[in-house]
């Protein structure tokens, strides 16, 4: 019984296939963590949902933020751009099936020895505080104010954590962290627009979320995807995973138990 997680897919489906023949993946015995963004820019986003549905309990999956747009987009507040290439989920007989267990996924899942999201979590957030935040976002996606939740999400404020945020500041500072996070300023403020790697930064007080040296440590190793910059990152508590397949990279798998990595080259 193995733990593997996988990076973004982003519909790169034959080659998430591949990786799974090569790692001999069983799903009545092992578990795929999935660090977010299903669907996204690569060509098979609706065989990679409905692959990953199907796996039932041996998929344990977190929401990243091309997923939670595809929500957006399916309630009509965006159009379906081509480049995301999500169109043939939109149009699929099973489409509600698809979108209504899309959005039953939390933005953290958690293993003894390591919790996985999508971006990573806030330097200003323990590991209690992660939960609790997780949990309302989980509660709201699966209540009646889901849509208003997807409706309200788009904003990089509030950009700094402090306990007196409530309701959808709450919840924004939340998703944002957890799902589209990459750089924070010095005084622990999140940078929503820069992307490069981290050496390519010059001109700014940028530093990655899990180098600020103030940051809460946890006593979880987190695993996280998102940032396709990076490469692949692999720090003393900290574990990236996104290789950008869908960039003509890699689909990278971690196999927790011994911590070895397995690749597979962009088709």
């Amino acid at each position: 019984m193995s733990n593997y997680i996988v990076g973004d897919i982003q519909g790169c489906f034959d080659e998430l296939q591949l990786l799974l023949e090569t790692i001999n993946f069983n799903k009545h015995q092992d578990t795929l963590w999935v660090a977010g963004d299903l669907v996204a820019r690569g060509p098979k986003s609706l065989e990679t949902l409905r692959f990953i549905r199907n796996l039932g309990d041996a998929a344990k999956v977190v929401l990243g933020n091309h997923d939670l747009h595809l929500l957006a987009v399916s309630l009509g507040l965006f159009p379906a751009k081509p480049k995301d290439k999500t169109q043939a989920i939109l149009d699929a007989e099973d489409r509600e099936l698809l979108l209504e267990w899309l959005r039953q996924q939390p933005l953290l899942q958690e293993h003894t020895e390591f919790v996985m999201c999508h971006a990573g979590i806030s330097p200003q957030w323990n590991l209690e505080r992660a939960r609790i935040e997780n949990r309302e976002i989980v509660s709201l996606l699966k209540s009646d104010k889901w849509q208003w939740l997807i409706e309200n999400m788009y904003s990089n404020t509030p950009d700094l954590w402090h306990q007196d945020l409530h309701d959808i500041e709450r919840y924004r500072y939340a998703i944002n962290s957890l799902t589209r996070m990459r750089f924070c300023f010095e005084d622990g403020r999140l940078d929503m627009a820069c992307k490069l790697p981290p050496n390519e930064i010059t001109d700014e007080p940028l530093v990655p979320w899990f180098d600020l040296p103030q940051r809460i440590k946890l006593d979880k190793t987190v695993v996280f995807g998102h940032w396709a910059a990076l490469e692949g990152y692999n720090g003393k508590d900290v574990i990236g995973l996104d290789t950008g397949c869908v960039w003509g990279g890699e689909l990278t798998i971690l196999r927790w138990e011994d911590k070895q990595l397995f690749t597979q080259k962009a088709l």
